[in-house]
């Protein structure tokens, strides 16, 4: 049961994230179960994970739809990302990347090449890898559990201009990695910080430009 809910919350949270399920869309739980071929249970158990992520909102006798992004909630998040993943290049420089920190030199590797390339199709999953395994190199699992529905809620609501910070990114990787794995804790976090305040600049700007 766990693994059917687990697979529609998968598969629901992408949809939304790439706008095939608009903002607005209301979820039966009948159609969708379905859909999917399985009862109504683990429906609801994905709807509830779903909510919990703030991917859609729940209300009495309306059921669910899904979440409109607001401007001021994607800045909020950024603004508490910002401040985990400052803690989790901190700890990951005080072990010096642990378990990690081959993986860490090979994305940085592959990044680079990846840009060095044009291969701008490939620099997204790319980005996230190298966020992922620096979470999972601070050696909190909590941690790195809260940084992942962050991320996802925040790639929901803003696309990087993927193209115009090639190489300015992967430098900042490259520097993070760097005083991750030559154990400067101070320096790591710094960074980072500085790394994730680039986005949310950027996020304000795009805002203006669209208002």
């Amino acid at each position: 049961m766990v693994a059917k809910s687990n697979s529609v919350v998968t598969v629901l949270r992408a949809e939304i994230i790439d706008g095939t399920i608009a903002a607005g869309t209301r979820l039966k739980e009948e159609a969708i179960a379905t859909r999917f071929g399985v009862s109504r249970v683990p429906i609801r158990e994905a709807l509830l994970q779903l909510e919990s992520e703030g991917f859609i909102n729940t209300e009495k006798y309306k059921g669910a739809t899904v979440s409109a992004r607001s401007q001021h909630d994607v800045v909020e998040l950024m603004q508490i990302r910002r401040g985990l993943e400052v803690l989790a290049a901190t700890l990951a420089a005080e072990a010096r990347g642990r378990d990690q920190a081959e993986h860490l030199r090979a994305v940085v590797a592959r990044g680079r090449q990846a840009g060095e390339d044009g291969a701008v199709n490939e620099l997204p999953p790319l980005i996230m890898e190298f966020h992922e395994v620096v979470a999972r190199a601070s050696g909190n699992a909590e941690l790195a559990r809260m940084l992942d529905e962050l991320l996802r809620r925040i790639s929901w609501g803003f696309e990087l201009e993927i193209e115009d910070r090639i190489d300015t990114s992967w430098a900042d990787h490259a520097a993070i990695a760097t005083a991750i794995l030559g154990g400067s804790p101070v320096q790591a976090g710094y960074l980072m910080g500085e790394h994730i305040l680039k986005d949310e600049m950027i996020y304000r700007r795009q805002s203006i430009s669209s208002d």
